[in-house]
Formats: C-alpha cells, sequence, structure tokens
C-alpha cells in the first residue's frame, strides 16, 4: 500500500512572533522534523504545502526528496492548504497522512498506527479527535472540498483513533514553545 503525506506548514505563525516552520528543536527546524518522521514512518511521496513566506522556508530548510508546493491562498487556512496537498498526490497513492508541522510529540510509530487500509484513522489528545490523521483515498474527493479554517474536522469527529501522548502540545506561542524545548530538546 503506498501512503503519502502532506505536511501542513503554510501559516504565518503571529500568536508566536517567528515563523515556527524555522523553529529549531534539536538539529532541525519543525518542518524539517515533521518530513523526516513522515518518512521514517514509510510515507512517500512527502508533499510539503507552504504558504506565508515560503522563499525564506526554501531557503533555510533541507526538505530532500519531499515535494514542496506553495499554497497561494494560504490566509484562507488550512482547508485551502489540505487542496493543495491532495491535488498534488500523484495516481497510485492509496492514502494519506495529514500532519501539520508544529507537533513535536508526532512519532513515526505513531503515523505508522494511524494507517488503516480502508478508514479514516484520526489521533486522540485533549479530549478530541484530531490531526495527524489517515485518509484513504476513497476520502480524496471530500477533502478537495473542504473550505476555511476547520480543515478536516468534520470529518475526524467519529473515526477511529489513535492516542497521541503529548499531542496536546503544538508550538503556537512563545510559551509553546518554551514547553516544547523542554519536552524535546
Amino acid at each position: 500500500m503506498n501512503v503519502a503525506a502532506i505536511v501542513l506548514a503554510a501559516g504565518a505563525s503571529r500568536r508566536l512572533g517567528e515563523l515556527k516552520q524555522l523553529v529549531r528543536l534539536q538539529d532541525e527546524t519543525l518542518v524539517e522534523r515533521a518530513v523526516r518522521v513522515c518518512r521514517e514512518a514509510g510515507c512517500n511521496p512527502v508533499v510539503v504545502v507552504l504558504g506565508a513566506s515560503a522563499d525564506r522556508v526554501r531557503e533555510t530548510c533541507s526538505f530532500k526528496d519531499a515535494l514542496v508546493i506553495v499554497n497561494e491562498g494560504w490566509s484562507e487556512g488550512m482547508g485551502g492548504s489540505v487542496r493543495v496537498g491532495v491535488n498534488a498526490l500523484g495516481p497510485g497513492v492509496n492514502g494519506c497522512v495529514i500532519t501539520t508541522c508544529d507537533m513535536p510529540a508526532v512519532s513515526p510509530e505513531h503515523l505508522r498506527k494511524l494507517i488503516t487500509a480502508d478508514e479514516v484513522t484520526a489521533s486522540f489528545y485533549a479530549g478530541r479527535h484530531g490531526v495527524p490523521a489517515y485518509f484513504p483515498q476513497a476520502m480524496f474527493r471530500r477533502l478537495m472540498e473542504l473550505q476555511g479554517d476547520t480543515g478536516a474536522r468534520e470529518m475526524l469527529k467519529n473515526a477511529s483513533a489513535v492516542e497521541l501522548a503529548g499531542g496536546e502540545m503544538d508550538v503556537d506561542t512563545v510559551e509553546d514553545l518554551a514547553n516544547a524545548r523542554e519536552t524535546f530538546g
């Protein structure tokens, strides 16, 4: 089964005050970390969706063989970035994992647990379902219809789920970044 990954990394990071895509944990940026985790989980291709400050992120990061695309309408929100990412998937992809670049608790092992043959599978943390999530190819049409900043939230509400310890930690604020560095280096 060929499973792709879409790494959402298009936002402007207004609450953080610096580009979260370029924030470093240990020896890599958050977006490089997300790409590495997807590769190590066996996802192929790995599609990175950039938006705000795309040129600066491209110049700074090493994406190796990941396909990097730009969502020119990034300010619309996550739905637009999901559409751009799904649209970039080629033939022969049986499903995809959608993840964000700002969740340092995500591991290759967790992504592998999400991947099933035929059903949407979400991550579960902080009492709710969320990303990263797996979507079989049969759901791509619905993903292409997403609008605004809610992303695939409605599609995940009643999905199967896999617990993601620490999943509630995402890097949105200076405090979040301090917690991530304390926890993950």
